[in-house]
C-alpha cells in the first residue's frame, strides 16, 4: 500500500520574517498520520525551517542540487550532501522551472539523481509536458523519454528509491489544472510502463501530481487510484491551504 505524499514548493518566495509566521501558521496544521509530509523553503531558510519545525511531522526537502555528491568549484551551487547535512531528506530534481529556464538536461537531471541518492536523499524527479507538446499528442512520447534516462540507469527499483512528481508545465502557476481524470490518465500511463519492466516495484513507486494543487481540487485529485499525493506550489506559502490538502489526501 503506497502512503500518499504531500510536498509544499515554496519557490523564490519568503524573508525571515515571513517564512517565520508561515512556520507558526504550519505548526498549529492537524496533521494527517498516514500522509509523508514535506516543504522545501529556499536554501537560505532551510536552518530556521528545521528549528521551527522540531517535532513536527513535515520534513525538509532541497529545490534542486549540484550534479555531483563531492565538494568543488561549482560557485553558487548546494551539494546533496549539504542538503542532507542541513537536514534535508528529499530533494527535487528535474522541475520544470529548472529544465525551461535554466536549460537542465535529461542527462543532467540523471546525474542529480545519482547523486541524491548516493547522498542519502530521496529524489523527487518532475516529468511534464508543455501545452504545445499535448495538444499535439506527445505527452506519453515526452513524459516517456523523461523517465527513460533514469531507467535506463537505475531500473524501476531504484526509481522506487525516489518519487515521481508529474507536473503538466502548462498547469503550473497558471490556474489552470488537469482534470483529476486528464492526471490520473498519465499517471497510469507512467506506472504501466513501469510496470512492463518490473511490475513489483512499479505498484511501490509514489507517484504525485503537481500543477495548481488547492485544497478545492485535492480530495479529487487524491481519489484517483494512481495519483498518490501532490507537489503544492503557490497554495503551499498559505498555510491553512496546505494543511487542507494534506488532510484530503488523508481522507482520499
Amino acid at each position: 500500500m503506497r502512503r500518499p505524499l504531500v510536498a509544499g514548493n515554496w519557490k523564490m518566495h519568503g524573508t525571515r520574517h515571513s517564512i517565520g509566521e508561515l512556520l507558526s501558521g504550519l505548526n498549529a496544521q492537524q496533521w494527517p498520520d498516514q500522509v509523508d509530509l514535506l516543504i522545501a523553503p529556499p536554501a537560505l531558510y532551510i536552518q530556521q525551517c528545521r528549528e521551527a519545525l522540531d517535532g513536527s511531522p513535515l520534513k525538509l526537502a532541497g529545490q534542486s542540487c549540484a550534479y555531483q555528491a563531492e565538494p568543488g568549484a561549482l560557485t553558487g551551487e548546494v551539494s546533496p550532501a549539504q542538503l542532507r547535512d542541513a537536514g534535508c531528506e528529499y530533494v527535487l530534481v528535474g522541475h520544470s522551472e529548472r529544465r525551461s529556464l535554466f536549460g537542465e538536461t535529461d542527462e543532467v537531471v540523471c546525474r542529480k539523481f545519482a547523486a541524491a541518492l548516493a547522498c542519502g536523499l530521496r529524489p523527487i524527479l518532475c516529468v511534464g509536458e508543455t501545452r504545445q507538446q499535448r495538444d499535439a499528442g506527445d505527452t506519453a512520447e515526452v513524459v516517456g523519454r523523461q523517465l527513460q534516462v533514469i531507467l535506463e540507469r537505475f531500473g524501476v527499483s531504484g526509481l522506487a528509491q525516489g518519487v515521481v512528481a508529474y507536473e503538466p508545465v502548462w498547469a503550473i502557476g497558471t490556474g489552470l489544472t488537469a482534470s483529476p481524470e486528464q492526471a490520473q490518465e498519465v499517471h497510469a500511463m507512467i506506472r504501466a510502463r513501469l510496470a512492463v519492466l518490473d511490475d513489483e516495484q512499479a505498484q511501490c513507486v509514489q507517484i504525485v501530481y503537481g500543477g495548481s494543487v488547492k485544497a478545492e481540487n485535492a480530495r479529487a485529485l487524491f481519489g484517483m487510484p494512481d495519483i498518490d499525493g501532490g507537489l503544492v506550489g503557490g497554495a503551499s506559502l498559505n498555510a491553512d491551504e496546505f494543511g487542507a490538502i494534506a488532510r484530503a489526501a488523508g481522507q482520499a
